[in-house]
């Protein structure tokens, strides 16, 4: 009931007795909460938002000292909202930071909170007034508002600063560093991160290089006192050791290694970070992620030393390979520690953790290889002879045991892929590097060779090894991307190692390795998605290189994979699970068995999935019944065979191959899918892996689908598109419609919060259908005037069919979600650019909603998105202005038509279908274009867009539509500015027309286009 006070403008009186009034701080939030409220819904007048300021100004002054937090907080917004709104319209709420400098002033700890909160919202303080306020921040409180303060302040990106203060910057350190050594977290860590933005302050500030130089030093001699033994003690708080870090992970981001070493005292302050690197290395369950800004700061200063001249040293020689064995040493370690204390969370275990580790590492291995190489090997061959000795042994080993050392070796080669993946490929040395890959590669493939036999071969179960399978792939992506590829020479020294020690000669030998892992792992791994997902990533993007590709084709291996390639060899195409992996599966075995496209070869591979089409056939001709076929049939078999199909023609890229699977498909199992359709409609499972399909199937990638001139196979294709859209839209839009999200005003782009639940049970196969439809009737293999022409109803239907779904979804939910706003929006700008007339015919509401949601999309921050909309608004304006506003003004570009007597041509003929329609809904909603039209202006003429010229395209039909209001539209765009920018925005306008003809020539519309692009750039230079 409550609710009722931010419904109306009339409440406010109400509001403003509560907060005079009542001293119960929930009535008070109560009342600003609907004061914000209302402020933000409704548009209020300059002068109600100027007595609001005051009066909320006034307010704050008398009560700042009784109000609670959260009342204050919400109070202080509400002012500054108040200020922001009515910015640009009074010089009353530009004067808000000296408000809040009066409050400052007061003196009191409550004015001062206050005061610093408001600076705080709006963000509107240089640093060097915080100087000023520091010796009177006894209060914590009032220390943590004024650096966050701080923060937000060195957050923003101030592009205009003025150099003046940037000498001051020095002290400023020295404040933020007397914050942190005074204060307990969160204060101290607060200061650091105020330290950290100081850090990364651009060059461009600085009055000189030696201002710049004076400012690292000081940022440096800061850190070397926080890493002095007698302040250690404030890094036992993780809070202050993760700052410090991210500290001194930026100072090489922005300085250079030269700059570094010349600072004061580099030698200690070197030596200091060394021990915290190692420090933060061996109590890795403490330092957690703390560790990767140390590690990424060691990676960039080894990255410089090539650059780095000059006689100081840089002291890396001797700290780097410390900090490598101590990182090697302490992964390994912590197998043991994991082990002994299961409540440790693993770093195996945390993906991005890894990788953000595992991508600073090679920079340093390879600082000095060959003595990181010899650590790597001296640790992995006891490991590596251990781990063959339990394959061969008579009498299992503990199970404890074993996990320890496949943890180990999981490390270790992780720790190999990496570093090889790190390659120095323009290093003077680059043979001996290679040779040094070699020997660490060799001990990684052999332990692949021993991984999968003996008493290895039953522990798929565990863990341990399932993570040790993960970390083999992942050695095996990073040889692929350096040793396997069209530009890697059989020579290698990697290869003449590998030939030595296991006899692997070359690339087609390495490839038989890798492919038989990658099947192993597809065998034993059924139930493990994320496995079996890294294995045919693999697979995939060896088949997708060129020189891998062909290679893999000639192995014996992938003969017999392609001809012995279902759940009854593979294990995981049976796990539910695995549906996506499914799709890449038969993608890759596809795109190995077209390289070479015969029909024989063809009709072999698909035989098996052929056979589950005919035994569905024949279930479907069996059935009496929808629930009789809905039980005879396993959904997931089903399921899983559109996966398969899907996978095979995604890999059909040229016209022959999609002439394999169109002859195989078309018409023999087309009605058996329909019937699929109709017998599971109402579950997403199945519905969503055929809609993928037949989108797939109907999508002109690559111009495979084209027939010759005189087949109807174009013809054909799209009326079973037409078909399946329709039995799909007619027993969706049977079923009950999802409760409506909650939507609230209109914002930025209209997006609002949908219902995922209606997303899986109805969106997603809605946008999936609208995908393959924009698909087909944008795929140049059909003239559709032949269905009008023949009385064929199957456009008709699905385009009906298809505004009848996109009309069941609320315009938020449309929005809300993305692909499905993109697949919208796609189909949208195809109707409008080759069938406008049939967008025109529909009714005033249908029409009104579609204009809508393209106003929506013009606004969108996805640029796919917002052009679509363009160029379907550019099509539909362009309409409306030949067939109605042109003829109506007596324009000669009027469409032309045949009249009169034979061979007279002139306009005046009766206009196209659609025409009329849209004229009326026009004239029932005027306001449709000129808004459009409002809207293309200020995006292109007040906001970043990328998509300027796309924008461009349709304001020319929707000017010349919009001549009588477009002086009116103008005039409104200038007064929306600030006054002293108006007078130049209004020059710029009236250069807009200049040279332009109200036609819709493409030349006249490029010199439109011209304008436009010459008057955003003059406006925004001098704004």
């Amino acid at each position: 009931m409550l609710g009722v006070f931010g419904q109306s403008t009339e409440h406010v009186p109400a509001l403003k007795a509560i907060l005079d009034n009542s001293r119960s701080p929930y009535a008070q939030l109560l009342a600003v909460s609907s004061l914000t409220k209302l402020l933000t819904e409704y548009s209020l007048s300059t002068s109600v938002l100027a007595d609001m300021k005051k009066y909320f100004l006034q307010y704050l002054d008398s009560h700042c000292d009784t109000l609670e937090h959260f009342v204050c907080s919400s109070l202080v917004t509400l002012l500054c909202r108040t200020a922001k709104l009515g910015w640009f319209d009074s010089e009353v709420h530009r004067s808000i930071v000296e408000d809040a400098k009066r409050f400052l002033e007061r003196g009191s700890p409550g004015h001062y909170l206050v005061g610093l909160r408001i600076l705080h919202t709006m963000v509107q303080v240089s640093l060097t007034a915080l100087k000023d306020l520091a010796a009177r921040m006894a209060d914590d409180k009032l220390k943590g508002e004024g650096l966050n303060l701080a923060l937000a302040c060195l957050s923003f990106d101030f592009v205009g600063t003025c150099l003046d203060e940037s000498s001051e910057e020095l002290c400023t350190i020295q404040l933020f560093l007397d914050f942190y050594s005074s204060s307990p977290p969160p204060l101290s860590s607060t200061a650091l991160e105020c330290m950290v933005r100081m850090a990364s302050v651009r060059r461009s500030l600085f009055t000189s290089e030696g201002e710049r130089f004076k400012f690292l030093n000081r940022l440096v001699t800061a850190t070397r006192s926080m890493l002095d033994p007698s302040a250690r003690g404030r890094l036992a708080q993780h809070e202050n050791f993760h700052g410090l870090c991210r500290l001194l992970g930026r100072l090489k981001t922005n300085y250079q290694l030269s700059e570094l070493v010349s600072v004061d005292n580099y030698n200690d302050w070197i030596q200091s970070v060394a021990q915290l690197t190692i420090y933060a290395l061996q109590q890795w369950e403490w330092a957690g992620s703390s560790s990767y800004y140390l590690l990424g700061l060691w990676s960039r200063l080894v990255s410089s030393m090539p650059y780095l001249k000059g006689d100081s040293p840089s002291l890396l020689e001797g700290n780097v390979p410390a900090i490598t064995q101590a990182y090697v040493m302490s992964r390994l370690e912590s197998v043991q520690r994991c082990a002994a204390n299961p409540t440790l969370d693993d770093m195996l275990d945390s993906e991005d953790a890894l990788t953000e580790q595992l991508d600073a590492l090679p920079y340093l291995m390879r600082y000095q290889y060959d003595r990181s190489a010899q650590y790597l090997t001296t640790l992995m061959d006891p490991a590596l002879d251990f781990f063959k000795q339990a394959s061969a042994s008579q009498q299992p080993l503990p199970g404890p045991q074993l996990s320890l050392l496949e943890g180990q070796l999981t490390w270790l080669v992780y720790i190999t892929g990496a570093v090889i993946k790190g390659r120095l490929a323009t290093s003077n040395n680059a043979d001996s590097q290679e040779t040094l890959d070699g020997d660490l590669a060799a001990r990684v493939f052999a332990l692949l060779r021993v991984a999968d036999e003996g008493l290895h071969a039953g522990r798929y179960g565990q863990t341990s090894r399932h993570r040790l399978d993960v970390a083999l792939l992942f050695f095996l992506q990073c040889f692929r991307k350096v040793y396997i590829g069209e530009q890697v020479m059989h020579s290698s020294k990697v290869y003449t190692r590998l030939s030595e020690r296991l006899g692997l000669e070359d690339h087609a030998a390495v490839l038989s390795a890798m492919l038989s892992k990658i099947a192993t792992n597809l065998r034993v791994y059924g139930n493990s998605e994320n496995l079996v997902h890294l294995s045919l990533v693999l697979f995939q993007e060896l088949a997708a290189g060129y020189m891998s590709g062909k290679l893999l084709v000639k192995l014996d291996a992938v003969s017999s994979l392609l001809s012995a390639h279902t759940a009854d060899h593979y294990a995981f195409l049976d796990a539910p699970a695995n549906g996506r992996n499914r799709t890449t599966y038969y993608a890759t075995l596809a795109r190995l068995l077209f390289m070479e496209d015969t029909p024989a070869r063809f009709r072999a591979f698909v035989t098996p999935l052929h056979q589950v089409l005919l035994q569905l056939a024949g279930a479907v001709a069996s059935a009496p019944s929808v629930a009789a076929l809905r039980q005879a049939v396993p959904l997931g078999r089903v399921a899983g065979l559109f996966r398969d199909l899907r996978g095979i023609a995604s890999a059909t890229a040229t016209r022959r191959t999609y002439g394999f699977m169109f002859e195989w498909l078309y018409p023999q199992h087309m009605p058996t899918m329909l019937k699929c359709l109709e017998a599971w409609a109402d579950t997403p499972s199945l519905t969503t892996p055929l809609l993928k399909f037949i989108a797939e199937f109907c999508f002109n990638k690559s111009q495979r689908l084209t027939f010759d001139s005189c087949s109807p196979n174009g013809i054909l294709l799209f009326r079973e598109v037409s078909k399946v859209v329709v039995v799909y839209a007619n027993n969706i839009l049977a079923t009950a419609p999802p409760p409506a999200a909650a939507t609230g005003p209109a914002g930025a782009g209209g997006v609002v919060t949908g219902n995922s639940a209606a997303y899986d049970n109805r969106y997603k196969g809605i946008w999936v259908c609208l995908l393959a439809l924009a698909r087909a009737m944008s795929g140049n293999y059909v003239n559709f005037g032949v269905f009008e022409l023949y009385g064929d109803p199957a456009l008709k239907d699905s385009l009906d069919a298809a505004l009848r779904m996109v009309l069941s979804v609320p315009l938020g939910d449309l929005l809300a979600f993305r692909k499905l706003a993109k697949a919208y929006f796609a189909l949208m700008e195809v109707l409008a650019a080759g069938h406008a007339a049939v967008l025109a015919a529909q009714p005033t509401l249908t029409f009104v909603f579609i204009m809508s949601s393209l106003e929506m999309g013009l606004k969108s921050l996805d640029v796919s998105i917002s052009s679509s909309c363009a160029s379907a608004v550019d099509n539909l304006a362009s309409f409306y202005w030949r067939h109605v506003a042109a003829p109506a003004a007596g324009h000669p570009e009027a469409s032309v038509g045949l009249t009169g007597g034979p061979g007279e041509l002139r306009g005046g003929g009766a206009p196209p279908p659609g025409a009329q329609q849209m004229a009326q809904h026009v004239a029932q909603h005027p306001t449709i274009f000129p808004e459009m039209l409002r809207t293309l202006f200020e995006i292109v003429l007040f906001e970043e867009c990328s998509n300027q010229w796309s924008l461009s395209r349709p304001m020319l039909a929707l000017v010349l539509i919009n001549s009588g209001g477009y002086a009116e539209m103008k005039a409104g765009l200038i007064a929306s500015q600030p006054p002293e920018r108006q007078a130049h925005l209004a020059a710029c306008l009236n250069k807009l027309m200049v040279d332009v003809a109200p036609s819709l020539d493409p030349k006249n519309k490029d010199r439109f286009t011209q304008n436009l692009t010459v008057l955003r750039h003059e406006y925004r230079s001098k704004s």
